[in-house]
């Protein structure tokens, strides 16, 4: 996998929050301006965090949470020999560190695919967010519940999809939330996650997860190639992973 390019200027979120460029999508809900005033307020910074970084440290107290503006990360859980499970991958619009107690360590750990930029808040600040603005306190409340449903859906896949029904599944899923976003063109997105962290992610050995990528090659679905996936026969890739792609309406942002 080729390096990470640095991020451009536009990839870092702007000064004022109502010139962020998802709150122009259809796949985001809309804020009141004074909503829109109190996100901006809470806001503290907005790091640019290097690829291969550790974010947030499993088991350790954390003070911060985050919006992922662009790039990627995942979420994961290990053991203590180094073994790791990823929970889920996080693409911009996530809201990072909120899968623990308020008060609590940290439960999982959170680590940077490539570059990427954050709108950084202060964790202590929820309380406030709750009181003062409880449409955008519930907002943060479903976006938690949502964080647990893409690890049901992972739990379903681990524990009954074959290795071939697995990655297309994978494929399938990110392709689409990607195409939410705006970041699918020509029938190809941004892909910059390897053979490893697939195999993290689906519970397979790297030998087994490299034989089921060519596997699904050789049949015409997919390709990965240059840091970009392309699906080839999205229709029958689907039909592979017993892929169910239901109706999903707007989702909050911070």
């Amino acid at each position: 996998m080729p390096p990470t390019e640095p991020l451009r200027a536009q990839s870092c979120p702007p000064t004022h929050c109502a010139q962020c460029r998802w709150r122009t999508l259809e796949a985001f809900v809309p804020v009141t301006p004074d909503e829109l005033a109190h996100i901006e307020k809470m806001r503290c910074a907005a790091p640019v965090v290097p690829a291969r970084t550790t974010l947030i440290h499993e088991r350790q107290p954390i003070t911060r949470l985050y919006t992922l503006y662009s790039g990627w990360a995942f979420r994961y859980k290990s053991l203590s020999d180094g073994r790791r499970q990823i929970l889920n991958f996080l693409l911009p619009g996530d809201l990072i560190g909120l899968q623990q107690e308020f008060e609590g360590d940290a439960l999982h750990g959170v680590e940077t695919v490539t570059d990427v930029s954050l709108c950084e808040f202060p964790r202590d600040q929820l309380w406030s967010l709750y009181r003062d603005h409880p449409r955008i306190g519930y907002a943060v409340t479903w976006m938690a519940t949502r964080e647990g449903a893409y690890v049901d859906d992972n739990l379903l896949t681990v524990g009954k999809r074959s290795a071939m029904e697995r990655i297309a599944m994978l494929l399938m899923h990110l392709y689409r939330r990607m195409e939410l976003l705006g970041l699918v063109d020509d029938g190809s997105t941004a892909f910059p996650i390897n053979q490893q962290h697939v195999a993290d992610a689906l519970g397979l050995s790297l030998v087994h997860t490299n034989k089921t990528l060519r596997r699904l090659t050789a049949l015409g679905l997919h390709q990965l190639r240059d840091g970009r996936l392309y699906l080839i026969n999205p229709r029958a890739l689907q039909s592979v992973a017993d892929y169910y792609d239901a109706p999903r309406g707007p989702v909050p942002l911070l």
